[in-house]
Order: structure tokens, then sequence, then C-alpha cells
């Protein structure tokens, strides 16, 4: 379990020091992911190194979203009073975010079908 906190971690604290180094305007956490994605991708993680934190973490992930339920009560007043431009923007930023998703999909697809073989 040490192990495999110390991966989670490390790609973490990995992701914070290229942000702190570039300036990169990105969340340190995603960009973690991101290391952590790419090192079980290259295989120089193995996935049984995490995957018991991991199961451990998502099966517990509603427990991580009680702060910011809270920090939402908080502020009901404000969410109120900017309720539409709240659930306008959402709505499109969804759309986008859908359409984006399937363009670059589709892209993918078709580079994959290209070189002839299924990645």
């Amino acid at each position: 379990m040490i192990r495999q906190l110390a991966i989670l971690f490390g790609c973490l604290a990995l992701g914070e020091l290229i942000i702190w180094l570039t300036g990169i305007p990105l969340p340190s956490s995603i960009l973690g992911m991101l290391i952590l994605t790419l090192l079980l991708k290259l295989k120089i993680i193995r996935l049984e190194w995490v995957k018991t934190i991991s199961d451990f973490l998502v099966a517990n992930i509603g427990f991580f979203f009680v702060p910011p339920g809270v920090a939402i009560m908080l502020y009901f007043d404000i969410i109120k009073a900017e309720f539409w431009p709240i659930v306008i923007s959402t709505a499109i930023s969804t759309v986008i975010v859908l359409a984006v998703t399937g363009w670059v999909h589709q892209i993918y697809g078709k580079a994959v079908n290209r070189k002839g073989g299924d990645q």
C-alpha cells in the first residue's frame, strides 16, 4: 500500500514540479494523472502496483465531493442570483466538450484505420 501511495503522490509531485518550472496554466493534479496514464501505457508502472489503492479511491469517490457540496451550500445566494448564466454556460460547454470529443475520436479512428491496425 505504501508503494501504491508513493507512485500516486510521486506522479502528483512531478506534475506540481512541471507546473512550477514551466508555468503552464493547467492544474497539477490533471498533469499528474496524465503522467500516471503515460507511465501505465508505456508499461513503466504496472497496473498491479496501483490497482488496490485506485479501486479504494474510486469506491469512495463520493466522500471527496462532500467539501465542494458544503461550499455550494455556503454560496447558495450567489448561485441563486446567477442561476441562468451558470445553467447556460454549463449547457454550452457540455455541448462543446461532446462535439470536440467526438471530433477527436473520429480523427483518431481514421488515423488508426489508415495505419491498418487497431491499437
